[in-house]
């Protein structure tokens, strides 16, 4: 993924169901570059249309060896179903191989009731379920 590519990125993540505008993600991207090494990919058709972006990233916590974690997947609505998902999947399971990373995971909203069965079929399975609780700080 480069910078060059907010614009097209934001448009997916309104498919993804956040929208953003170009500026957004430009910071966002600007942020997340600034980790080491960040996965962030994208997935062009033959005419260097970004048709599809992945967000990885390597999570680390107390109670569990480190972790590659996608944050985030979406592909256009207009090519979905033709192989693209598995692409970027693949790209970021060589990511997490080559950080020395021997697990990914993924979260899925309950809403998108197709996630599971595909990343099932890219050979996932389902380690649990949970809930999500959400507060806003104050300024």
């Amino acid at each position: 993924m480069r910078a060059a590519d907010a614009r097209r990125v934001g448009e997916l993540c309104g498919q993804l169901g956040y929208p953003s505008t170009e500026d957004e993600v430009a910071a966002r991207f600007r942020r997340c570059s600034a980790a080491s090494e960040p996965g962030m990919f994208v997935a062009e058709d033959p005419s260097r249309r970004v048709v599809g972006w992945i967000h990885v990233t390597e999570r680390h916590l107390l109670q569990a060896e480190p972790a590659a974690e996608i944050c985030g997947l979406v592909v256009d609505e207009q090519v979905r179903r033709k192989g693209v998902a598995r692409l970027l999947v693949a790209e970021a399971e060589r990511w997490a191989r080559a950080h020395g990373l021997s697990e990914i995971t993924v979260r899925t909203d309950v809403e998108r009731t197709e996630a599971p069965s595909f990343y099932r079929g890219v050979g996932f399975e389902l380690a649990k379920t949970s809930h999500k609780f959400r507060k806003r700080v104050p300024p």
